[in-house]
């Protein structure tokens, strides 16, 4: 068995006293039940303490050698072979057994001390067992101040010490040093009282303790030992991996493979999909050479050219025939494509320069912007380059949070399970365990690999994007007009980091499903609030690429939204205060995303907010209620206020207990609506936004 020398040392320095030596008396047992009742107060008047040793050539579990041992104040028992349980009821069976007997006196200091003692010996052997017995006496048994000790044990020989605060000394500091890092050890102090709690598997029961490979240090107060003295055990663990060892593996077994296999190749046919898609559009998943325009590519932008050049009225970039207005109205192109297409060459242009025209006007965001009928390229006039770089810092951003929020939950997730393993004690991470099957130290092996799907589609959607990305550099490399000034505004920011975000749901769903608890439920739910978030606004931003929200203020929002998802796991279960103030916010943040939404961002938000809406109700709907000037986005925005209005009204009064849910069904139903008045306005205006 595992055996460490341990040198003792209570402040002081390392100093090594030896230990005494072992005399070994064999007694032979030649009957079914033997029965040995020894009283040995003759043998040492002066008992500071008694240790006794067995041992048993015989390794038959079915029927061990019983050492039972009387004494005035208790009873200590033990079996030859000693049995300890470690992980996945693993046995370690030890044939030497040797215990320290909790003393009546332990320090007597005047007189004689007598013991009596029994040790009763039995077995239901139906044939001779032979064994060992000796008792000797500890001539160090009590531990000095400055003073060290040297020792042995092992897991079915534990050892514990006396130590008595001097007159003088209010605190002191027990420092164990052992020669090898491992075996693990328990270092526990503990009261004078018996009996003494000196087995692996009942250590932790009473006192202080601390597991130690190397070094431990125990600092004592005499304040809590009314007595003035207590006894420090050291226990010698059967396994090493509450230290930090190793765990010892587990079978594996054909069932695993076989899942993991299947999950891995129905996933893996995603990418095949994904590769044959590439290369039947004649570019592979990753193109390698520069794009070649089509022939109908070439004539789309030989129309163009011939219309600009004739000075007819034409569409301007990020406005092509299936996204523009069919009322050929005309509109403004991006700053840096140069001067307006199809302005008048007339000579009357020249002569009115002095004043104030169209085109100058127009160029006012404030203006722009509050037009009645908006089209793409009026919300795409800033400089591509300057919006990409903008929008990539999406993509950076999410992973640096992501690697900070993931690290402590993997480390804390493992935790639980360890202690789940250790005490066994499954309540502290509840699971479907009629369909939990584990694997090493995973309790519930299965609910963690069926979120392999999430990284495994995240990552494959981050290739396709990286495509895409590809795609358009070249084409900007190629100068292809049509590529460029045509359609909606390409900038991947927000997609690069849409697909991290839904590889670390699946990492963080993973680590949930480690130990499920209803407290740490927000790591499951965390990253569905910022794919949720970021989905609507990539719908936003493809319309309206200049005005969308910065990836600062959109992760503070996320932020905000993940405090007070822990906050209602805190406090949402019964507090109303809490549900009070929830549902506050949550209709003053409707009212004000509302008010941004309706007003293409020109509507500031600051401390003069509620006396200018004041006035606007006044004047549209007192003083003259005249038809709202944006109908489409007053539609919307009455339904998504009606609907977030309800999940407040809904929370106020029933106040779900599960409160991360709850969140995430309200950014559920907002993506839905969103996502519902994108496609109808498509199918209503097709062109005109």
């Amino acid at each position: 068995g595992n055996q460490q020398s341990l040198p003792v040392l209570v402040d002081g320095v390392n100093k090594d006293d030896g230990h005494p030596g072992v005399n070994y008396s064999r007694v032979w047992s030649s009957l079914l039940f033997c029965l040995l009742q020894t009283p040995i107060s003759t043998l040492f008047p002066q008992v500071d303490a008694v240790r006794v040793y067995v041992n048993s050539s015989s390794e038959n579990l079915q029927y061990p050698v019983l050492f039972v041992v009387r004494q005035q104040k208790g009873v200590l028992s033990w079996q030859v072979p000693l049995i300890f349980r470690g992980l996945y009821q693993r046995t370690y069976n030890y044939q030497e057994v040797s215990r320290t007997l909790c003393p009546s006196e332990p320090t007597p200091e005047a007189g004689l001390s007598d013991q009596v003692i029994f040790v009763d010996v039995a077995s239901m052997a139906p044939f001779d067992i032979a064994y060992e017995l000796l008792v000797t006496r500890l001539n160090n048994f009590q531990l000095e101040t400055n003073k060290a000790f040297n020792f042995t044990a092992s897991p079915s020989q534990p050892q514990y010490f006396l130590y008595k605060f001097p007159q003088d000394v209010d605190s002191v500091i027990i420092k164990v040093i052992s020669d090898a890092v491992y075996p693990c050890s328990v270092v526990s102090v503990q009261d004078i009282v018996c009996p003494v709690y000196d087995l692996d598997h009942n250590v932790e029961f009473n006192g202080v303790y601390q597991s130690m490979t190397k070094q431990a240090a125990i600092t004592v107060q005499k304040k809590d030992f009314p007595g003035e003295q207590f006894f420090v055990v050291f226990v010698i663990k059967p396994e090493d991996y509450a230290c930090g060892g190793s765990v010892p593996s587990s079978i594996h077994e054909s069932v695993y493979v076989q899942a993991m296999f299947f999950s891995f190749l129905s996933f893996l046919s995603f990418y095949l999909v994904s590769v044959v898609v590439g290369c039947d559009h004649g570019t592979g998943l990753f193109p390698e050479m520069a794009l070649s325009a089509s022939p109908s590519r070439v004539a789309s932008i030989w129309a163009v050219t011939l219309l600009l050049s004739i000075g007819g009225p034409v569409s301007s970039p990020h406005s092509v025939p299936d996204e523009s207005s069919s009322s050929g109205g005309r509109q403004l192109s991006s700053p840096e494509r140069g001067p307006q297409a199809g302005s008048d060459t007339d000579s009357s242009v020249e002569e009115e320069s002095d004043f104030d025209t169209m085109p100058e006007i127009e160029s006012d965001k404030n203006v722009i912007r509050t037009k009645v009928f908006l089209y793409l390229s009026d919300l795409s006039r800033k400089d591509r380059r300057i919006v990409s770089k903008k929008y990539k810092i999406y993509f950076w951003n999410i992973i640096t949070i992501a690697v900070f929020y993931a690290l402590p939950v993997i480390q804390l997730v493992i935790t639980y399970q360890t202690v789940v393993n250790v005490t066994g004690n499954q309540d502290i991470c509840y699971y479907n365990f009629l369909c939990a099957h584990p694997l090493g130290v995973l309790s519930a092996f299965n609910n963690i690999l069926s979120n392999v799907g999430h990284m495994l589609l995240g990552f494959l959607f981050l290739l396709i994007v990286l495509r895409r990305d590809i795609l358009h550099r070249r084409a900007m490399e190629m100068k292809d007009v049509y590529t460029l000034d045509y359609g909606i505004p390409k900038h991947f920011g927000l997609f690069y980091a849409m697909g991290i975000a839904l590889m670390m749901e699946g990492v963080l769903s993973a680590c949930y499903h480690v130990c499920p608890n209803y407290s740490n439920f927000q790591f499951d739910t965390s990253f569905m609030y910022m794919i949720a978030g970021l989905c609507m606004l990539k719908l936003y931003q493809t319309r309206h690429p200049d005005i969308n929200a910065s990836a600062y203020s959109a992760y503070a929002s996320f932020a905000v939204v993940i405090c007070l998802a822990v906050l209602g796991v805190v406090f949402g279960k019964n507090d109303m205060w809490f549900w009070v103030i929830f549902s506050v916010i949550h209709v003053v943040a409707s009212l004000a995303l509302s008010t941004q939404i309706y007003y293409m961002g020109r509507f500031k938000i600051d401390l003069g907010i509620f006396r200018r809406a004041a006035m606007v109700l006044y004047t549209d709907c007192i003083q003259q209620c005249s038809r709202p000037m944006y109908m489409d986005r007053m539609v919307l925005l009455i339904v998504g206020n009606l609907v977030n209005w309800s999940f407040a009204i809904f929370g106020l009064v029933y106040r779900p207990r599960d409160f991360a849910s709850y969140i995430l069904g309200i950014f559920i139903c907002n993506l839905l609506l969103y996502l519902a008045f994108y496609i109808i306005m498509k199918v209503k205006h097709r062109k005109l936004w």
